[in-house]
């Protein structure tokens, strides 16, 4: 199901025939270095992780993760949409794309356009987003977006420092 269309971009709700294209991507080198290792290494086990992740979110909350893909051609990009951790009060912004999308744009388009859904259509107040330090790609593009550094935080059963940036919709 079609959630988001942006100019050159579609993002939709996962489905399970996804599982091809989520074992690649969460087993790329830089996901596995600034987002975490989620330990799918089978198809088996990324259905599993469409199920429990994207799939529950969509039906428990209404959003989640959605899969970016490319209008011409239909290719698939990344990922990019909202998460709720439980060890978050806010409510997470969250985005990934194989290499070979970076650096054209489809990251900083999906992210804006799932923004702009999370304040309209789902009225969010504030949209947060956690980083690694070291992430600095990622840091540019919440700082584009116009999330502002709060805090640094480590997340409940992890040792990861990491830096949340957030977002206040309320026109001030």
């Amino acid at each position: 199901m079609q959630v988001i269309e942006t100019e050159r971009l579609i993002l939709r709700q996962m489905i399970v025939k996804d599982a091809a294209f989520i074992l690649d991507l969460l087993n790329q080198p830089a996901f596995l270095r600034f987002i975490g290792d989620r330990g799918v290494r089978s198809l088996e086990e990324a259905e599993k992780y469409i199920r429990n992740g994207p799939l529950d979110s969509y039906e428990r909350l209404g959003f989640g993760l959605y899969l970016v893909e490319l209008k011409d051609g239909g290719l698939p990009a990344g990922i990019c949409g909202l998460i709720k951790r439980e060890a978050l009060e806010d409510v997470d912004l969250g985005f990934a794309f194989l290499p070979q999308f970076w650096s054209k744009g489809y990251a900083f388009e999906s992210a804006a356009a799932v923004m702009l859904y999370a304040r309209e259509v789902l009225k969010l107040k504030r949209i947060v987003a956690i980083v690694t330090p070291d992430n600095e790609r990622s840091v540019r593009l919440l700082e584009r977006l116009g999330l502002n550094f709060e805090r640094r935080l480590i997340l409940p059963g992890d040792s990861k420092e990491l830096k949340l940036y957030a977002f206040k919709t309320e026109m001030t």
